[in-house]
């Protein structure tokens, strides 16, 4: 079954209109950076149809940053019941915001999470390459590995160092009551 998308303007009318319930899958730092007034937090490590806000006969519109992770969500909850009226935003907050929609934050700065898979793997392999170059042959393990890893990570889809960093302290505050390149399977 196709999952069926919405653009944002066709949401802005939903929301106007009360006809629609929104729900963020990313992690609870990135909601709490940017984020969609009214939109529910389930990330989705975590979504699962009975963590979803009651919809009341509205239409349910999932979303992430670019529409990856969200597209992920509506499958997993078509799988679990596939009469869910399910919609995935296309192009995420990011095409949201561009719309020039409104957007909640809280002010403080956030890297994302694949800057911070790039940051971390491009940091790992400088050094391991200075490393090998300037003290012993033996570091080379360290920029192999992380390229190892990306190779993976392209084939797959799944980036363990994704996963890994979003369970960091730093990527689980919210900051506020109401949560692709590598992405979080």
């Amino acid at each position: 079954m196709p999952i069926k998308t919405v653009n944002s303007e066709t949401l802005k009318q939903w929301l106007a209109n009360g006809e629609a319930v929104v729900v963020d899958v990313r992690e609870p730092a990135e909601h709490s950076a940017e984020n969609i007034k009214g939109a529910k937090l389930v990330p989705l490590a975590t979504v699962s149809k009975n963590k979803l806000p009651d919809c009341c006969n509205k239409k349910l519109v999932v979303h992430c940053r670019s529409g990856g992770r969200s597209t992920k969500a509506c499958e997993k909850l078509l799988a679990e019941d596939p009469n869910l009226e399910i919609y995935n935003l296309e192009g995420g907050i990011s095409a949201w915001s561009g719309a020039g929609n409104e957007v909640g934050t809280s002010g403080k700065f956030f890297l994302p999470l694949d800057r911070q898979v790039q940051l971390t793997v491009g940091l790992s392999v400088f050094i391991g390459s200075a490393l090998t170059y300037f003290v012993n042959h033996s570091f080379l393990v360290i920029p192999a590995f992380f390229g190892a890893g990306l190779t993976f990570a392209g084939a797959t889809g799944f980036c363990g160092l994704a996963m890994l960093l979003a369970k960091m302290p730093w990527n689980q505050k919210t900051g506020i009551s109401c949560v692709t390149t590598c992405s979080v399977k």
